[in-house]
């Protein structure tokens, strides 16, 4: 049985105006630059869009902009993530009402829950959210690394928990999940969060990824996907090895959001690269490296 959500879905980044409110003119333009590359989902209100940064109303305006734009060409699925439980499910009502495809969420990121306490917070989301749920696992953001057990658990007592996304560059971890999950539930989706682990994840069993990069490059995830689903290894190693060479602007950048942002705006894009504190835009000669990273690769819009 195929997993609800699969392939290549973007962690939409959160395009700002110079004065730091919200451009949705260029969310519009990367929503449907998304759905031309041929992304499956689009995941707004994410780590990459700086969702600690929004407030609840931008965090619903900028989805219901996105939704406008492509909601009938690609699964729309919008962060809940938040420190108390009751907000993450007032959130994600509000989301349901509006048509999307499903949400993500971390544990909350303040007080570090574990246990039967991080097990409740996932359960009461999942009993009071009546949506497709992917669980977000980021411990070097939110402190918390989600025991494999508890995956399990969840996803044998909840039917709308249907997937993992993994920001967490451990294979061991990551074979395991696959393992133990996918023997309860082969319809479980096992998404990765880093770019450079996208080939990986499929090779062992998963199901594609949610990648900042394919706010910029999302033909290159596509081509690595689906030359893999075509068996055709040779080619989607070729595409892989061009999606190592594009990672290489994380080791130059000071954050993610700043990393795509910057990339997206030395391609020509209509993203310019301002995001709200305490980030602050690359300085020069950080732009100009990225600058020379998208050459190399030919990537301009």
């Amino acid at each position: 049985m195929r997993p609800k959500f699969y392939g290549v879905i973007t962690p939409f980044i959160t395009p700002f105006k110079e004065d730091l409110s919200l451009d949705l003119d260029s969310a519009r333009w990367l929503a449907r630059y998304q759905a031309e590359g041929g992304v499956h989902g689009i995941f707004p209100n994410s780590t990459t869009g700086e969702f600690v940064h929004l407030s609840k109303e931008e965090a619903v305006k900028l989805t219901g902009t996105v939704l406008e734009e492509v909601g009938g060409k690609v699964w729309i699925i919008p962060g809940i993530s938040a420190n108390s439980t009751e907000d993450s499910i007032s959130l994600g009502r509000i989301f349901k009402n509006m048509g999307v495809s499903g949400t993500i969420i971390t544990p909350p990121f303040f007080f570090k829950v574990s246990g039967e306490r991080l097990k409740l917070h996932f359960s009461m989301v999942a009993e009071r959210v009546d949506l497709p749920i992917i669980i977000y696992n980021i411990p070097s953001a939110t402190g918390i690394n989600i025991p494999i057990s508890l995956y399990r658990e969840l996803s044998e007592e909840y039917s709308n928990i249907v997937g993992a996304k993994v920001t967490y560059e451990n294979f061991t971890y990551l074979r395991g999940l696959i393992q133990e999950v996918k023997s309860v539930r082969e319809d479980f989706s096992i998404l990765v969060g880093f770019d450079d682990m996208l080939l990986p994840n499929l090779m062992m069993g998963g199901d594609g990824g949610i990648m900042a990069l394919a706010n910029a490059a999302p033909k290159i995830h596509r081509n690595v996907y689906d030359f893999w689903r075509e068996g055709s290894f040779e080619k989607a190693l070729e595409w892989w090895k061009k999606l190592l060479e594009l990672t290489k602007v994380y080791d130059i950048s000071t954050s993610f959001p700043t990393a795509v942002k910057t990339l997206l705006s030395v391609m020509g894009s209509p993203v310019k690269p301002y995001v709200r504190p305490p980030l602050t835009p690359e300085r020069d000669e950080v732009v100009q490296k990225v600058r020379k990273i998208a050459e190399s690769l030919g990537l301009k819009i």
